[in-house]
């Protein structure tokens, strides 16, 4: 689900779910596993295998499994999100192509973001569900004012456009990608390590304090959403249409 490898020091995390890296609840339950695996390491890069960073939720999956698996995919989404999000020392998000509504995420949560091509965005009210509060703190965090276009109008947005929003911080060469994530990596930990959590303690703590003030009030309406039969029937809608040529 996630391969590591060692890269003077840094660590490489590469997801490895399939063509896309779809977002189930195992792949999702390895991240805080490889992260503390990691934990020695000086830095963590995160790049998706195959053609895509990642495609988001895997929504078969979900409409497969039903409420049951609903039940715990939701709090698994979140904690691989604070996992990466609170991790100590720095994360660079290597973006090699799509990544949309979960996927999209788990880059928001990291420190840097490279991309070298596809789209991302968040797709979550187009396939109609709404967002735990954990996703929806870490992309505020990210992309500030930007969020409402960007929950609101459930688009893709290519590279570019995610630059300007603050959403990515540089767009390089597909061959290049690892490489300029690994030095961007190599450069944050020119700080202190001890220094470099703290200030990265710091810039999170708004976020943080939001997802305490109403994860315990709006997750359980989000989990009753993502679980209803309306749910599940656009859900399939949703899946239905992906297919169409």
């Amino acid at each position: 689900m996630i391969e590591t490898a060692d890269h003077g020091g840094i660590a490489v995390l590469t997801l490895a779910n399939g063509p896309v890296n779809v977002l189930d609840l195992e792949l999702l339950s390895a991240v805080p596993e490889v992260l503390a695996a990691v934990a020695d390491a000086r830095a963590v890069v995160v790049t998706g295998g195959g053609r895509a960073f990642s495609a988001g939720v895997d929504l078969k999956r979900i409409v497969e499994g039903g409420p049951g698996y609903v039940e715990k995919f939701l709090p698994a989404l979140s904690e691989a999100v604070l996992a990466l999000f609170g991790h100590p020392k720095p994360v660079v998000a290597a973006v090699n192509g799509h990544a949309l509504a979960g996927g999209c995420v788990l880059a928001a949560a990291c420190d840097v973001r490279l991309m070298s091509g596809g789209t991302i965005g968040l797709t979550e009210l187009a396939a109609g569900v709404p967002f735990p509060t954990v996703p929806l703190e870490v992309m505020r965090h990210a992309v500030g004012p930007a969020l409402d276009t960007m929950v609101l109008g459930a688009g893709r947005l290519p590279a570019g456009r995610a630059v300007e929003i603050g959403l990515v911080h540089e767009v390089v060469q597909p061959d290049r990608l690892v490489a300029e994530a690994l030095r961007r990596a190599q450069e944050l930990c020119a700080a202190p390590p001890d220094v470099y959590a703290f200030a990265k303690r710091q810039l999170h703590t708004p976020a943080l304090e939001r997802v305490r003030a109403f994860q315990a009030s709006d997750d359980p309406e989000v989990l009753r959403m993502w679980s209803s039969e309306r749910t599940m029937a656009t859900l399939r809608g949703y899946l239905a249409s992906l297919r169409r040529p």
